[in-house]
């Protein structure tokens, strides 16, 4: 295994991947590293985060961008996290079929794991709640994908849904994206999950 020293870790996803409305622009991603850090690890990381992007979006850019970014030479992972923009309705019918959806997630998950260590945290909700029904139910497909993949799958959902914390800033916000206090929860829900600890224990 390559020298711990040297870690990085690509963020792949969309704007909540971004974190687009965090006036403190660090997102769930970039305070995640931040503790990372802080517990004496010497982690690189890249936010591929791109707003209103699909799983077919990313399914068609994320090779390309990781392989740049993560040479063979260092400690790489990669984190995905994508899906509420294909649930958004736009003429009529979501963005892409929950079944497009499940079939770009399954391609850009069977690719990746081949040579890296891969986790998927899933699509959170937003401040409408038509879309969260469609949300949660393609969260409930995408971690069962995972769990025949044997992809660690972090289901965020449901907690971030009955947060007042995230609902309320995405409501004063512009009704999807949380503000600082929003993003440091689920930060604190990717800091508390197992298979994120497992890259990261805790050196004291």
């Amino acid at each position: 295994m390559a020298d711990q020293a040297d870690i990085r870790i690509c963020f792949v996803g969309d704007s909540f991947v971004n974190g687009t409305g965090d006036p403190e622009c660090l997102g769930w991603t970039g305070r995640i590293c931040a503790a990372a850090s802080h517990n004496n690890y010497n982690v690189t990381y890249y936010n591929l985060g791109i707003r209103r992007e699909t799983s077919a979006d990313i399914r068609d850019r994320w090779q390309q961008e990781v392989e740049r970014r993560l040479p063979a030479s260092c400690d790489r992972r990669v984190v995905f996290s994508f899906g509420v923009n294909d649930t958004t309705i736009e003429n009529g019918k979501p963005r892409v079929d929950p079944s497009d959806s499940i079939k770009n997630a399954r391609q850009i998950l069977t690719e990746a794991r081949r040579s890296l260590p891969v986790l998927m945290v899933g699509p959170p909700p937003i401040a409408d709640a038509e879309q969260n029904q469609r949300i949660i139910d393609l969260s409930g497909q995408l971690g069962a994908l995972c769990q025949g993949l044997e992809v660690p799958f972090l289901e965020i959902a449901g907690p971030l849904r009955n947060s007042e914390v995230w609902i309320s800033e995405a409501i004063v916000n512009d009704g999807a994206h949380p503000r600082a206090a929003g993003y440091a929860e689920l930060a604190e829900l990717v800091q508390s999950w197992s298979a994120w600890r497992g890259w990261f224990p805790d050196r004291g």
